[in-house]
């Protein structure tokens, strides 16, 4: 029967991606049945007034879903069956090669003998796999195994560095290039190219792994943290001269970007770049270093090198297919939900119950498009749950709170990585509690707590558009000032703590303040910002006078 069809689509899903999304995909299906008119008509009597509907028939859906342009095989699919796919089987090479490792011994040796140094390590490594992976479960499962045993080593509570490991692996979720294939798809969706994207989204990035960079140090001065000795890390050099070849993709893609070329073109370039630097080095270990040690070459040993070879690129792709097989079964089973929202007219119903439950107001709309995200993310990835939100509330954004539209796109989007930090779902805070020993929900918590930044910096860009769609540079350098000035106010405040303990009065002082700067009046922002510094310059101060009355 045609209605099997689906229903089995379904089923895949379930294999790869969860229950969760199974059973969403199939509370969509049955939402499509459910009307006088539907192959389910006893399902009507449930539906609120609004979300009623004619009801439709099983070969009807099937086409929506097969043959119509907003179904499985839509634009979700076919940007992970392109350009995605590209971009992950780029991650694969490089994860196979070694990449990941030298991620995170150079961040490390960059930051390790620094108070907190393993959980500093851990932010920037995770920035450096995330952008490439896009996975934030990834990215706590391959550099936590290193860093969390540290963290805890160094004194972190275990619950703290489950913590840190989650929100720093987020970050990777909102990091250019890849985004957990977000770019892609809001390129896709926006028409805006995805280069651009690429570019406005650095600096967001780059707020959000300097805010919970922040929320690391205040831990370890709080603590007293020392960090590690120079014998217990790697040097800088020793790890550029042993990976130095990982940087060329890198540049390389980025080059290409730069110049224009498609996505598709980067990726296999990319991809190309791996292989050919990661040869280039093995044939000078074979040839050149290796004679000089007394191994000279032979055929045997040619051989055996190139097989090896071989093996690796097998190895990838590989781990590339199996990689990207989640992701894909994920945007055909958000197609699922689309092409019922586009058959059934709930785009629009979704859009006026927002309007009418906020009153209007944008602050209202915005935290419930954040609790529908957290909900989503009960039961669908990332990637899916903002394809179905921005379907769901991103023509309510644009067309009634007046929100540009890549703004609208990218608060979405970021919106839809609360499921990795915020309880009770938190994934990545679960990923990080398994490797850290700690109780899921403590750890989740701390995530939450480190991952403020995804939460502020949304509501900043909607508030200061200029930060994205740009502006005089007058204009662009207060705006960018005051979002890192309110940013580490807010993280002292939480903490209690920026170059000392920070007093009930200043802390309460800040939240006022924070508000004031992301108020779209120049005055308002003046005046937030001088109160900010006045706390902080005051927080200096004490703890200057402080250190100068501690005995010894």
């Amino acid at each position: 029967m045609p209605i099997a069809t689906p229903t089995a689509r379904s089923t895949a899903a379930a294999a790869w991606v969860g229950l969760g999304l199974t059973v969403i995909g199939a509370v969509f299906i049955a939402y499509a049945f459910a009307g006088p008119r539907g192959l389910l008509p006893g399902l009507s009597d449930w539906l609120p007034g609004i979300l009623g509907h004619r009801g439709y028939t099983e070969m009807r859906v099937v086409g929506q879903l097969y043959l119509g342009q907003e179904g499985i095989f839509g634009l979700p699919l076919g940007v992970a069956a392109t350009f995605v796919f590209m971009f992950v089987l780029f991650g694969a090479f490089l994860e196979v090669t070694g990449a990941g490792k030298f991620f995170i011994d150079l961040a490390f040796a960059a930051t390790g003998r620094k108070p907190g140094g393993p959980a500093k390590a851990a932010v920037i490594a995770s920035a450096g796999m995330g952008s490439i992976s896009g996975s934030a479960i990834a990215n706590v499962v391959t550099t936590g195994a290193f860093t969390i045993p540290l963290m805890k080593k160094l004194g972190y509570k275990a619950k703290q560095a489950g913590g840190i490991e989650a929100a720093a692996s987020t970050g990777g979720q909102i990091t250019p290039p890849l985004m957990g294939a977000g770019a892609f798809l809001m390129a896709e969706y926006t028409g805006v190219p995805y280069i651009e994207i690429v570019t406005v989204s650095i600096f967001p990035a780059i707020l959000y792994l300097g805010t919970v960079y922040l929320f690391v140090h205040i831990a370890a001065m709080k603590a007293g943290m020392r960090g590690m000795t120079a014998a217990e890390l790697p040097r800088v050099r020793s790890v550029m001269a042993a990976g130095w070849q990982f940087l060329v993709p890198l540049v390389v893609l980025l080059y290409l970007l730069i110049q224009g070329f498609s996505p598709m073109r980067v990726g296999f370039w990319a991809i190309m770049s791996v292989i050919a630097v990661a040869g280039l080095r093995a044939l000078v270990v074979l040839a050149v270093i290796e004679p000089m040690r007394g191994n000279p070459l032979t055929v045997e040993r040619a051989a055996t090198a190139a097989w090896a070879g071989v093996m690796v690129i097998g190895r990838a792709l590989s781990l590339g297919a199996r990689n990207a097989v989640a992701v894909s079964i994920a945007c055909a089973v958000a197609g699922i939900i689309v092409g019922v929202v586009g058959l059934t007219g709930l785009g629009l119903k979704f859009s006026s119950m927002m309007v009418a439950l906020s009153g209007g107001n944008l602050v209202l709309a915005l935290f419930l498009v954040l609790i529908a995200s957290l909900i989503l993310g009960l039961g669908l990835p990332v990637t899916a749950a903002y394809i179905v939100l921005i379907v769901l509330v991103g023509p309510a954004l644009q067309t009634e709170f007046g929100i540009p539209l890549l703004i609208a796109h990218l608060v979405v989007f970021w919106y839809s990585q609360d499921s990795n930090v915020t309880p009770p779902v938190a994934l990545a805070g679960f990923a990080g509690a398994a490797i850290a020993g700690s109780k899921p929900m403590e750890t989740s918590l701390q995530a939450w707590k480190y991952a403020k930044g995804l939460y502020l910096i949304p509501l900043f860009m909607v508030f200061n558009p200029e930060i994205i769609m740009g502006g005089p540079l007058p204009v662009l350098l207060w705006t960018g000032a005051i979002a890192i000035l309110a940013l580490v106010a807010f993280a002292a405040a939480l903490d209690g703590w920026l170059f000392g303990p920070m007093d009930l009065v200043s802390r309460a002082l800040v939240i006022p303040a924070t508000v004031a700067i992301f108020w779209p009046d120049l005055r308002v922002e003046v005046a937030g910002a001088a109160v900010l510094l006045l706390v902080l310059a005051l927080n200096w101060w004490l703890a200057r006078r402080a250190a100068r009355l501690r005995p010894g």
